[in-house]
């Protein structure tokens, strides 16, 4: 609420910034890097060392997603009510405390796999709030939207480079230092991410403090749901990302046994073909700012877009021939559609972030989360049900077909209208 007197933002010299954002993305490239190894070292742990069944070790990804379904949308609501760097912060500690626990416990041999399951849970409480504060804190560091976007994009190429070097580095590793060092790595990394930020010398500007009446959460939510599902810019780019994921996720859950039993491909050639998403999302954050100087946001979204979805239509397409050329034809696919993506992801996150209201921005980055993966939880539940009744074949075709719905669902609104303002 205004109070009719105007304080000017403090002026912020860009090496300053340039500093903050640089302890920033290391602190977070090292932390996205130990992640990956927990996605190998986890299930591991569970079934060598804890003698968990397959099954129990794959409720381990479960418990880390979970939360996002209750917490994801409070989560916006607090984190909009708290400084989004301290919350970062706590947020990473727990992690240290968790993951640290962990660790101590399998060093110990007192480590259960129901304890392992509750800490991962926690962990996934914390990764919640983190995520809700981490894509709401870049906006208050840039301000002007080139910069933002470039920050970004180099957000999303750590994210993409640890998704490609990730899985590749965590076997050698737990070969070298054993699952329980591999823990050591993943508490080392949370705890080289709570230094970095704690070094970042930027402070948010205070906000106006909000009283805490009775149903506070509920009418906060509800104010970050009205404006994200009625912005004529931001609800389509939640409703496309939510029918693509959807839709994507299927495809993604069948892959790996289509490949299998469908394609008959050996695990080399499966590794290859999975190994390939990693490679072009760099490829699509790395071409997303030049293609917006050229072409405008609007026109790089439906794109970028565009690109995804063919590429991942393509997949089963080329797939089909079988053999080595289908083999080839899935890996083509494969990059081609996350040079899409890898395109479309920090493009349509800058725009979210500059069409929104800063004291917002929490509430509707955690529309987004809690849309999204929701999403994944439902596409995954969609591919169970259409491998079970058609086959993998089916799953993998209708999941690569309906992510063209996803094309309909961004031309709306003022999307649609700033498209055909350039086309025109």
């Amino acid at each position: 609420m205004s109070t009719g007197t105007t304080t000017p933002p403090p002026v912020t010299r860009a090496p300053t910034v340039r500093r903050d954002f640089g302890l920033l993305w290391t602190g977070q490239s090292l932390s996205l890097f130990g992640d990956q190894f927990m996605t190998l070292a986890l299930p591991l742990l569970a079934v060598t060392v804890l003698e968990a069944t397959p099954a129990q070790a794959a409720l381990l990804p479960f418990a880390l997603f979970l939360p996002f379904l209750p917490l994801g949308l409070p989560a916006g609501a607090i984190v909009d009510r708290l400084p989004r760097r301290v919350t970062m912060l706590v947020c990473d500690g727990v992690q240290v405390a968790t993951f640290g626990g962990i660790w101590a416990l399998a060093a110990t041999d007192a480590l259960t796999f129901p304890l392992l399951f509750c800490l991962v849970l926690v962990s996934g409480c914390a990764v919640v709030f983190f995520q809700v504060a981490y894509t709401s804190y870049l906006p208050g560091l840039y301000p002007d939207p080139r910069d933002l976007h470039l920050g970004n994009t180099r957000l999303a190429l750590s994210e993409s480079a640890s998704r490609a070097l990730g899985p590749m580095a965590a076997g050698p590793l737990i070969h070298a230092l054993g699952l329980v060092g591999a823990l050591a790595a993943n508490v080392l990394s949370f705890a080289v991410s709570v230094t970095s930020l704690a070094l970042i010398r930027h402070r948010e500007p205070p906000r106006a403090s909000a009283v805490r009446e009775r149903g506070w959460l509920r009418r906060d939510i509800a104010t970050g749901l009205r404006f994200a599902l009625g912005h004529p810019m931001v609800q389509p780019l939640l409703m496309c990302g939510t029918t693509y994921v959807l839709f994507l996720s299927m495809v993604e859950t069948s892959l790996v046994l289509y490949c299998r039993n469908v394609l008959g491909l050996t695990p080399q050639w499966i590794g290859v073909v999975i190994g390939a998403a990693a490679a072009g999302y760099p490829i699509g954050n790395l071409l997303s700012a030049r293609l917006i100087r050229r072409f405008g946001t609007p026109r790089t979204l439906l794109g970028a877009a565009l690109v995804s979805v063919l590429g991942i239509v393509s997949m089963p397409v080329l797939g089909s021939v079988g053999g080595t050329a289908g083999a080839a034809g899935l890996v083509a696919g494969s990059i081609v559609h996350c040079v899409g993506e890898g395109a479309f992801s920090p493009t349509s996150l800058t725009l979210r972030q500059t069409e929104t209201p800063a004291e917002l921005l929490g509430r509707v980055g955690a529309v987004h989360r809690f849309l999204i993966w929701g999403a994944m939880a439902l596409g995954s539940l969609l591919a169970a049900g259409a491998t079970a009744l058609g086959g993998l074949s089916v799953a993998v075709w209708i999941g690569a077909l309906g992510t063209v719905l996803c094309l309909p669902a961004l031309l709306r609104r003022g999307l649609r209208a700033a498209v055909l303002e350039r086309t025109a």
